[in-house]
């Protein structure tokens, strides 16, 4: 906005509080102020430097994966009414107490009563020679700045810019791998002997660490840059203290916080041991009616950085404003977030320094998990706990520290396989978000209401009236269980919204849509919903149109509702590259279509690998190859194996009866039957079958969605087996079963799933939600009780009858080409980021170390080289 020289005073009757700063702590007191006395008896001004209304800094990577993104923090409408006015792009440059007012850079003069510092912090960056060509990560305009250069770098020099992020705590992690996510070759440089190592302890950084280098991100540990090289005006490398050298275009520093607190040095204010202005349980300095909150506050010696106590101390400010007692007595630096697609989340006392504290680990490097909680002496009272992988225990564990658990503290460990508690009882005064600082009390009051209001019974109202959820995001399972739970308590019937669009569960839309007969998304959301949609429901609703239309997916404008993978037809890999599964029915494969894959893997230089499905997985294909090497593929007779999808993926056999001595039904024909009829019958998720000729099961047919066992009679169908972290095994459904009415009862079960399964719900937990498990579906399969048999069966004849080969029907058509190619607008042009090395005589993805040493080679051509250019 335009700012004055004349001096900004409000009338009489009403404070003038003055907020210096525009970040999320400044948010916070502005909305909490507004809502509290909405003008009143306070009036409030809010100055920030940046361009913009006060943004989500957590949500930072959002912005460098999609620079569209709106990271505007909500609610937004206290900028609008009047009561609380918001300057941007203006930097308060001077305070004078005496005549209680403020000068702004545009030489604007603002009154104050009330005066809050909430400038937040810097990015440093050490003075090393050549650190002035240094970026940092740390506002809106850095990130954009990032985005940008990377991009020229690629396009200059035909290769992916070569980034080097110094720190590996939370804001490096999340720039290298941003920065990876766009195609650059990333690498970290951590001073610590692990990655964030201020958070986690030895093993858990170590798993984490061994998860970020396989995803490529080079790690250079226990070691700190000494200089940057520059040649010219540009960064060529970076210097590390072991002498070592990284070839880089770009070095960005994320090494922690800075607070900004020259204006309180100006205004003498008494300041904390390592900076930033010291301030008391209330919020106040040293000067009467002078607060400060966020990162430039120092309670106890000590600035933090994370979102919890910023807004704990704006809560405080504006209750002191309004003539309250609150008081801020302790940071809550509990952490949860995902880097690189990783969880990771710490809380309490997560290394462990309370004298007698006893921990219990799981570690599982080969999974990529870590698991730990920290309990007192007796293993009673929870005292803090780290997850890295599965952070799924955290939301339930973190509102019971300091409390005793109910059982085992192994059974908190969702990796550990030991049976968890039914579950413990929060405490009223248990926190549930700690961004907000809202309780479990809190939570159960605003459900139940009071005389005066309302209940809040939907998660969205709960969200809105009591805060929780709405700023990270971690503690919304949480809080929905709490809904849930109490809901059930007083009979009140639960919401099953798909999302905010759809206030129908998806078997509720699923039926509309079949009822209705409604064929496209437009259609779907005019008649059933509202918006234009998210990530929830498009897929959802691309899933549903697939099953009952059976039409090809990325006609009709349903391209835009799939996923990635779905939308190239294929699996994309960790270097941007995609996995070609062709279907091999039952792992049976002639020797000429064996023939057929090795000559494409070897025209395209692609890694192969047998899978446990019993298919031939190529890895190592670009997008626009993948035409190409389907139409060899397809000419030879095969066919999508729908690896990419939510759909039916594989039948696993043993030889049976063909051949097996010990078999007794012919297990081959039967998996090759169950694969040709149920390919491509798009589902919640993901299918699995295995059909064993002998009670040995060498098919492994109990951990499969369906699994058939031959018997002397016939066959025994088992159904609801999954692996994954929760692995089940598969329920006895039928028995001694014949070919057609196994196929019935196969098309039954499976239409039934799909039919009233939630998203992304497997069938072991679709059955453990039904109420009467496997009894009820029994009545349904086998009984019949609900009438549906016929209609069930109808639906799966339907999908066989429209059943077509997605990438043939890609192959005969121009237009559907079109998608494959790399670049929009250079369809002939291969993407050059490509790097291999050889190893067990075959080509996987270059680790970033083996791109800067000269191990890798740059794949740009048509094919990959020959394995004697490779070594």
């Amino acid at each position: 906005m335009t700012g004055s020289t004349t001096e900004h005073r409000r009338g009489a009757g009403v404070r003038d509080v003055l907020i210096v700063g525009g970040g999320p702590a400044a948010h916070r007191l502005a909305d909490s102020l507004h809502a509290r006395d909405a003008g009143r008896t306070l009036r409030v001004t809010v100055v920030g430097e940046e361009p913009h209304a006060p943004y989500d800094r957590v949500a930072l990577s959002t912005r460098l994966a999609d620079g569209a993104v709106d990271l505007a923090l909500q609610p937004s409408r206290m900028w609008e009414d009047g009561h609380v006015e918001l300057v941007v792009g203006e930097r308060v440059v001077s305070i004078d107490v005496d005549a209680s007012s403020a000068t702004t850079s545009s030489g604007r003069r603002l009154h104050w009563d009330e005066l809050v510092l909430a400038t937040g912090s810097s990015a440093p960056v050490p003075e090393l020679p050549g650190s002035e060509h240094a970026r940092v990560y740390r506002t809106i305009e850095d990130v954009d700045a990032l985005v940008a250069e990377t991009a020229a770098i690629a396009a200059e020099r035909g290769r992916p810019a070569r980034v080097v992020v110094a720190g590996g705590g939370l804001l490096g992690l999340e720039a290298a791998g941003g920065l990876a996510a766009l195609g650059a070759d990333a690498a970290v440089v951590h001073s610590g002997g692990w990655l964030m190592s201020a958070q986690l302890d030895e093993g858990a950084g170590r798993a984490l660490g061994r998860i970020i280098a396989g995803q490529g991100i080079g790690l250079h540990l226990g070691v700190r840059p000494t200089a940057l090289v520059v040649e010219g005006d540009a960064v060529v490398g970076v210097d590390l203290a072991n002498g070592r050298r990284i070839d880089c275009d770009l070095v960005v520093f994320a090494i922690g916080i800075s607070p900004r607190d020259e204006l309180a040095r100006e205004l003498g204010l008494q300041l904390g041991p390592r900076g930033g202005v010291a301030i008391d349980s209330a919020c106040a300095t040293s000067l009467p009616n002078v607060h400060a909150i966020g990162e430039v506050a120092s309670f106890e010696g000590r600035c933090t950085g994370l979102v919890a106590p910023a807004n704990a101390m704006a809560e405080v400010v504006a209750d002191r404003l309004l003539g309250g007692a609150a008081e801020f007595t302790t940071v809550d630096d509990a952490t949860k977030l995902k880097l690189s697609g990783v969880d990771v989340a710490s809380f309490g006392d997560a290394l462990a320094r309370t004298e007698h504290a006893l921990e219990i680990v799981y570690a599982d490097p080969a999974r990529g998990l870590y698991q730990k909680l920290v309990m007192t002496g007796d293993a009673k009272t929870l005292l803090g706990g780290v997850f890295v992988g599965d952070a799924s225990p955290y939301s339930s564990l973190r509102p019971l520290l300091g409390t005793e658990l109910s059982s085992e503290p192994a059974a908190y460990l969702s990796a550990s396989g030991v049976e968890p508690p039914a579950g413990d009882e929060l405490p009223p005064a248990a926190l549930v978000c700690a961004c907000n600082n809202v309780t479990a009390g809190s939570i159960r009051d605003a459900i139940a209401g009071d005389g005066h209001a309302e209940g809040c019974t939907e998660l969205g109202a709960l969200k809105a009236c009591t805060r929780a959820g709405t700023q990270c995001g971690s503690c919304v399972p949480l809080v929905k269980k709490l809904l849930e739970g109490e809901l059930k308590k007083s009979g009140v019937a639960l919401s099953r919204a798909l999302c905010e669009h759809f206030e129908l569960s998806r078997q509720e839309l699923f039926e509309s849509v079949r009822v209705l007969g409604l064929t496209s998304f437009d259609e779907i959301v005019a008649r059933l919903g509202t918006g234009r949609g998210c990530d929830i429901c498009k897929p959802v609703i691309a899933s549903i149109l697939a099953t009952q239309h059976g039409s090809y997916i990325l006609d009709g404008g349903r391209g835009g509702l799939q996923d990635t993978n779905d939308r190239a037809m294929a699996n994309m890999q960790k270097d941007g590259t995609y996995s070609v599964v062709p279907r091999i029915p039952a792992g049976e494969i002639t020797p000429e279509k064996l023939a057929v894959i090795a000559a494409v893997a070897q025209e395209f230089g692609l890694y192969t690998k047998i899978t446990g499905g019993q298919r031939i997985d190529l890895f190592g294909a670009r997008l626009d190859q993948l035409p190409d090497i389907w139409k060899q593929l397809v000419d030879a007779g095969f066919e999508s194996g729908q690896a990419y999808g939510k759909a039916l993926r594989n039948v696993k056999s043993c030889v049976g009866s063909t051949w097996c001595r010990y078999g007794v039904q012919d297990s081959v024909a039967m998996a090759v039957r169950l694969e040709l009829r149920y390919r491509g019958l798009r589902s919640p998720h993901k299918l699995k079958f295995g059909v064993s000729g002998c009670a040995r099961e060498c098919a492994e047919a109990r951990g499969k969605d369906v699994g058939v066992i031959a018997t002397d009679q016939g066959w025994n169908l088992y159904v609801g087996g999954n692996g994954g972290f929760q692995p089940a095994h598969a329920q006895l459904l039928a028995s001694d079963l014949d070919d057609e009415t196994l196929i019935r009862y196969i098309d039954r079960y499976l239409m039934y799933y799909i039919r009233t399964a939630d998203r992304l719900q497997r069938t072991a937990r679709w059955m453990e939600d039904l109420e009467g498990g496997l009894e009820h579906v029994r009545e349904v399969v086998v009984d019949d009780r609900l009438g549906l048999a016929a209609e069930l069966e109808a639906a799966v004849a339907t999908h066989v009858d429209h059943y077509e080969d997605e990438w043939a029907a890609t192959l005969a058509d121009p237009e559907r080409l079109r998608r494959f190619r790399s670049f929009v607008n250079a369809p002939q042009t291969p993407d050059p980021s490509i790097a291999r090395v050889a190893e067990r005589e075959q080509f996987r993805p270059a680790t970033a170390e083996e791109r800067a040493d000269g191990r890798a080679v740059l794949i740009a051509g048509a094919t990959i080289p020959t394995r004697e250019a490779l070594g």
